[in-house]
C-alpha cells in the first residue's frame, strides 16, 4: 500500500508531519524499534514505529534518520508519549533525508497501528496474488505469451515484446521491433537498460540474467523508460519474467520425447553405431531419410556459455527448420533439413556473427558441413566437427568455418558411405586401441604424433617426451599389429585418413 493510504486509516490515527512529496512510496511491512542505528535489521520499504527512546541529544536524530535513509525505509512514525510531539531536530533530519514523518498520538498504541497497516497490506497482497494467478491462468489456458503481454500493455500503458538473442520476436505486438533494439539487448553492459531510437525510448530486461548467459537468454522490451514507472509497475516485471521463463522451458525440447530421441540420434551418429541403427532412429525422430541435411557443430571456449545453452542456441538460430540437436563431449551438434534453402549456411554464418556482442569475452566456434542425404549423416557430422576445430583455432570472438573451406581429404571422406568409413577405421585403429587398453600403452597417440611431424623421429620423440629408441619400439608394434609399414607413403595416408574418421 502507498504511504498516502495510511492517512485514511482512522483507527491508526497517524498524522503527517513532513514529507508530503514522498507519499507515493509503497509500504511493505511495519517495524517497531528504539535502537539508535537499526539499519542492519531493515531491508527497505518499512514503516518504522519508534517511541524515541534512542534520543539522548538533538544530534541523535541525524544518526537515527540517516540509518533509516541508508536502509531505504518508506517512512517513520514517532510516538508522542515521550516528548508530546516530534522534536524539531527530528523533523529537520527527516526533511534533509527526504524521509516522510508521521506522528502517532499518545492514546494510540503501536500495536493498533501495526494491526491496521498489516491488515491493509494483507488485503493488497491478496489482490496482487489474484492478478498474478489470473495472468498465469491466461498463459496456461492456451492464450500464450501474447495474451499475457496484452494484459501487461493494458496495465502499464506501453507495448511490450519478448525477443530471443537472435532477434526472433517470440511474442508481442504486430508492429515490427527494430533490429537495433534487439541488438541492444546483447550489447548492453548490464540489464535492465534503456535504448533510444528515433525519439523513442525502450527499456530492456533480461528474462534470466543470473541463470542464463546473455547470448542464450530471452529479453523483454518495453517502449517506455522503466525509471519513470511507479513502483507497482516495476514489480510486475519480475512476475512477467517468471511467466516468460516458464514459456521458454515449455519450448525447450530436452525433456520431451522428441528431444530425447534427437539426443540419442546425435549420440548414435557420433559413435560406432551401424548405419541401419542411425536410419531407424532418424525415422523415429521424425526426419526423412530422403531429405538432405547440413550438420552444424558449436563450442564455446569458456564456461560463459554452457553446452546445453549452445544446443538451445543452435535450435533458436534454426527455429523454423526443427533441427535434431544434442550435446556430445561438450560440443553441441545439430542435423538440419535443408529443404529448398540453398543459402542456409549463409544464414547460420550471419546469425552467429550477430551474437558477438552477447558473448561477453567468450569465443564461439561453429563448423558447418556440406549437404548430404540421410545415409551419410556420420560423414556430415565429422565434417562439421572438423570445421568447428578449425574455427576454434582462429583468435576471434565468433568464427564460422564452412565445408568449402575444409581440406580436400575431409570433403572426400564425407562422401564415403558410413559402413565403408566404419570398417576402414575399425580395421586400422581397433588393434591399436585394444592394445592400448590392455597394456596401458599409447600407440594411437604415438601414431597421430608421428604423422603430424611427417615421420621425423627426433621431433616425434621430443613431443612425446620419450627416447628415440622407445619411439622406434612403439612404431614397430604399430606395424606388427596392423600389418602396415609406416615408411610407405600409402600406409601413412591410410593411417592419416583413419585418424580423421575418428
Amino acid at each position: 500500500m502507498r504511504l498516502r493510504s495510511l492517512l485514511a486509516l482512522t483507527e491508526a490515527g497517524l498524522e503527517l508531519v513532513t514529507g508530503e512529496d514522498e507519499l507515493e512510496r509503497f509500504v511493505r511491512w511495519v517495524v517497531t524499534t528504539d535502537m539508535l542505528d537499526p539499519a542492519r535489521y531493515l531491508s527497505g520499504g518499512e514503516l518504522v514505529l519508534t517511541g524515541l527512546q534512542w534520543r539522548r541529544a538533538p544530534e541523535d536524530s541525524e544518526t537515527f534518520i540517516g540509518a533509516l535513509a541508508r536502509a531505504k525505509v518508506a517512512a517513520v512514525a514517532a510516538g508522542d508519549a515521550k516528548y508530546g510531539a516530534p522534536p524539531a531536530d527530528l523533523v529537520q533530519a527527516c526533511e534533509r533525508h527526504r524521509i516522510p514523518l508521521f506522528r502517532v498520538p499518545e492514546d494510540i498504541a503501536f500495536a493498533t497501528v501495526t494491526e491496521q497497516v498489516n491488515r491493509n497490506l494483507s488485503t493488497g497482497r491478496a489482490a496482487d496474488l489474484a492478478a498474478i494467478l489470473d495472468r498465469h491462468r491466461q498463459l496456461v489456458s492456451g492464450g500464450g505469451l501474447n495474451s499475457v503481454l496484452e494484459l501487461i500493455h493494458r496495465n502499464l500503458g506501453t507495448p511490450c515484446w519478448v525477443v530471443s538473442s537472435t532477434g526472433r520476436v517470440v511474442a508481442g505486438p504486430q508492429q515490427p521491433l527494430s533490429a537495433q533494439v534487439q541488438a541492444a539487448c546483447l550489447s548492453a553492459q548490464r540489464l535492465p537498460d534503456t535504448y533510444s531510437l528515433d525519439g523513442s525510448l525502450f527499456s530492456l530486461f533480461a528474462v534470466d540474467a543470473d541463470g542464463t548467459s546473455r547470448v542464450a537468454d530471452w529479453f523483454m522490451v518495453f517502449e517506455s523508460d522503466y525509471k519513470d514507472w511507479p513502483e507497482e509497475h516495476r514489480a510486475i516485471i519480475g512476475e512477467l519474467a517468471a511467466v516468460v521463463a516458464l514459456e521458454r522451458v515449455r519450448q525447450d525440447d530436452r525433456q520431451n520425447a522428441e528431444g530425447r530421441l534427437a539426443q540419442e540420434l546425435i549420440e548414435l551418429v557420433v559413435s560406432d553405431a551401424k548405419p541401419a541403427e542411425i536410419v531407424s532412429r532418424l525415422e523415429l525422430t521424425g526426419l526423412a531419410l530422403s531429405e538432405r541435411y547440413l550438420a552444424v557443430a558449436a563450442t564455446a571456449d569458456s564456461g560463459a556459455v554452457r553446452p546445453r545453452e549452445l544446443r538451445s542456441l543452435l535450435r533458436e538460430i534454426l527455429y523454423d527448420r526443427s533441427p535434431a540437436a544434442g550435446v556430445v563431449d561438450g560440443e553441441a551438434i545439430a542435423l538440419v533439413p535443408i529443404g529448398d534453402d540453398g543459402s542456409l549456411d549463409d544464414r547460420i554464418h550471419r546469425a552467429v556473427e550477430a551474437l558477438e556482442p552477447g558473448l561477453q569475452g567468450s569465443r564461439l566456434a561453429v563448423g558447418i558441413s556440406g549437404g548430404v542425404d540421410g545415409e551419410s549423416l556420420r560423414g556430415a557430422v565429422e565434417e562439421a566437427r572438423y570445421a568447428r576445430r578449425m574455427a576454434a583455432e582462429r583468435n576471434q570472438p565468433t568464427s564460422v568455418v564452412r565445408h568449402d573451406e575444409l581440406a580436400t581429404h575431409m570433403l572426400l571422406l564425407a562422401s564415403v558411405p558410413d559402413e565403408v568409413r566404419r570398417m576402414f577405421r575399425v580395421r586400422l585403429l581397433d588393434p591399436l586401441a585394444i592394445y592400448d587398453r590392455d597394456n596401458r600403452a599409447d600407440l594411437v597417440h604415438t601414431l597421430e604424433t608421428f604423422l603430424q611431424v611427417s615421420g621425423s623421429w627426433s621431433k616425434c620423440a621430443d613431443l612425446l617426451h620419450v627416447h628415440v629408441n622407445t619411439l622406434r619400439y612403439r612404431v614397430q608394434r604399430i606395424e606388427e599389429l596392423t600389418d602396415r609399414d609406416l615408411s610407405r607413403l600409402e600406409d601413412r595416408v591410410d593411417f592419416f585418413l583413419a585418424l580423421a574418421l575418428r
